[in-house]
């Protein structure tokens, strides 16, 4: 017999091990799937959102490179290579890789750190990480692990991007109001900065004018003709502007995206990983920044194309994101880049442009290398401060009223997750900000799931269970049943068991039944819970009997061996019937007092206020 179940079990293994490699060599490529049902529109919109893309990711790449210190080559090569690999394994159409502030900040800092006392030069560093990252994304993709974002509160999801929006927002006000503001700081700080500047006469006219005027020709685009693309058109023409100005005023104070630091002739040139023993020596001082940055790409990508989906009315596949982030790092690794992530702004800018597929994000890395090739003095003429209200104008539009009443009005927890998520995300990192809104959200849940309450039933004279609002007319009762209903999970079980216990303090009260039809997800938390009472009980000549338990709680309590102690013969699985368990429990506690008769307490759970 034993040979016989050392068997199965081993059989269950290989079958559980077929199964799980079955499902990491099944990774799709959802684009292929769009492609059954291309058509030249949906060609139309992918081109005008790529090259609208465009517009936006190379003067974000510039500034990333200044970031990290490093030549824009390699930044910009991440937004050619990493953009096009990760666009071929996302499900999300709209969802965007490519360096980021916040993981261009965290490298800056290893970077820093690292660079000098391992004798390796800050890029090779930057490709390291490229392929770690990259690695721990795309293994964490195949073993499903992109499903516990599932678990992200939507309140989360809500204020996060409401916060990007801000920050968005104010980031840019230096670059409109043109004054420089340094290094990247929180919104309150750019706020301040503006509004000093403002006061002692420091904003420029020029930036103003341009910034208005890029808004109002947006805005016209958007109102005479709301089927163009008023993005690119309007950068377009306010760089075509900027140009002929600087021709006959060459001093102008206007500043350019060439100023930002210019751009040359790249081509991304297949390097591979040439590591030697020193690097390998200096990955255990890399992994757990790695690691920290793969966990923060993977919540940021949860955030964010949840976001997008409740827009666009997508179904995102979470692992399908983790595997384009992880095989798009790779691929930067592999071409001397440095590592990306989710890029909210790109993205949200995508989504507005009416990107139709994942081909927009391809589409755009294209054009950006056509760019670099062949027209870079043009683009460097487009003005920092058109640029920067065309990111304005995308930060207002991540703002979603509705959905922000929704959470504020619909329970005080979504409130109080929404208010503590934007604070943090407007005061604090971007990644701290993720991690204080799914620690509230889980923190209310589980406060709200770990409050059990018990109300005290009878019967009346109609033999109907009624509530006992009146202690004085309770009778003197033998037995007293708990209806017992929920999740009994390690944070309801203290709650539970003192609850419980405070009834048990009746020594008139001789059996306790807990009915536990409709109970839940026991725990060693809980079955300890059970253990002490049943230990009190017994240490006051009194019994505890258990009734309507399911499949999954009779195995609970068989392998913790509370069955034995307890004993199987006051232990009352469940049956079609759902009162057969309780009453045989009821026989089984009239044996115990060797009466026939025992007054009767039902206590029931009381519903709980959302």
């Amino acid at each position: 017999m034993a040979s016989t179940s050392t068997s199965d079990t081993v059989r269950e293994t290989i079958a559980d091990a077929q199964a799980m490699g079955a499902k990491m060599l099944r990774v799709r490529m959802p684009f292929v799937a769009e492609l059954r049902n291309y058509s030249p529109a949906k060609l139309k919109s992918d081109l005008i959102a790529g090259a609208t893309l465009t517009l936006v990711s190379i003067p974000q790449a510039i500034g990333f490179a200044l970031i990290l210190d490093l030549p824009p080559q390699p930044v910009v090569v991440s937004v050619i290579i990493g953009g096009f690999v990760g666009a071929l394994f996302f499900s999300s159409r709209h969802h965007v890789f490519g360096p980021t502030s916040s993981i261009s900040l965290i490298m800056a800092a290893t970077i820093l750190a690292q660079s000098a006392p391992l004798h390796i030069p800050p890029l090779r560093l930057a490709v390291m990480m490229a392929f770690l990252i990259g690695a721990i994304q795309l293994l964490a993709g195949l073993l499903n692990f992109g499903e516990i974002t599932k678990f992200i509160s939507r309140s989360v999801v809500v204020a996060y991007s409401t916060g990007i929006g801000l920050l968005l927002i104010a980031s840019q006000l230096h670059n409109v109001l043109g004054f420089d503001s340094g290094p990247a700081q929180s919104f309150v700080t750019n706020v301040f900065k503006a509004a000093v500047a403002g006061l002692h006469g420091a904003v420029s006219v020029w930036g103003l004018v341009v910034g208005g005027l890029t808004l109002v020709l947006f805005y016209l685009l958007r109102r005479l003709r709301p089927h163009w693309p008023e993005a690119l058109i309007g950068l377009a023409l306010m760089a075509g502007a900027a140009k002929l100005v600087s021709i006959f005023h060459p001093d102008l104070p206007l500043r350019l995206v060439r100023d930002e630091g210019a751009l040359g002739r790249v081509l991304p040139v297949f390097e591979g990983l040439h590591w030697n023993g020193l690097e390998f020596d200096a990955l255990p001082a890399l992994f757990t920044t790695a690691v920290a940055i793969s966990i923060l790409g993977m919540l940021e990508a949860a955030a964010i194309t949840k976001s997008l989906a409740a827009k666009s009315g997508q179904h995102i596949e979470p692992n399908q994101e983790l595997v384009g982030m992880g095989a798009a790092n790779i691929a930067c690794a592999l071409f001397g880049a440095v590592p990306g992530s989710s890029s909210f702004a790109r993205s949200a800018v995508n989504y507005q442009s009416g990107a139709a597929t994942q081909l927009s994000s391809m589409l755009s890395s294209g054009i950006v290398l056509a760019v670099l090739l062949f027209i870079t003095p043009v683009f460097n003429y487009i003005p920092v401060a058109a640029l920067a209200a065309h990111l304005i104008r995308v930060g207002v539009k991540m703002i979603n009223w509705r959905q922000i009443r929704v959470c504020c009005l619909s329970t005080r927890s979504d409130a109080a997750v929404f208010a503590l998520t934007l604070t943090a995300a407007l005061l604090l990192k971007l990644d701290t900000a993720i991690y204080v809104g799914i620690g509230v959200a889980l923190a209310l849940f589980l406060q709200k799931t770990s409050m059990p309450l018990l109300v005290e039933y009878t019967f009346n004279d109609s033999g109907n269970l009624t509530e006992l609002t009146d202690t004085a007319k309770r009778p003197n009762p033998f037995i007293s049943i708990i209806h017992v209903e929920g999740e009994l999970f390690f944070g309801a079980a203290d709650l539970f068991q003192e609850q419980v216990r405070r009834q048990a303090e009746d020594q008139n009260i001789r059996v306790f039944i807990l009915r536990m039809k409709n109970a839940r997800h026991l725990d060693a938390s809980t079955v300890m819970a059970l253990e002490n009472l049943h230990d009190y009980l017994k240490g006051t000549d009194r019994f505890l009997l258990i009734s309507g338990i399911s499949e999954e709680v009779r195995a609970v309590l068989e392998r913790s061996g509370l069955m034995a102690q307890i004993g199987a013969g006051n232990v009352f699985p469940a049956e079609t019937n759902p009162t057969v368990s309780t009453k045989r429990a009821l026989e089984r506690a009239t044996e115990l007092l060797q009466t026939k008769q025992a007054e009767i307490r039902i206590f029931y759970d009381r519903p709980q206020k959302a």
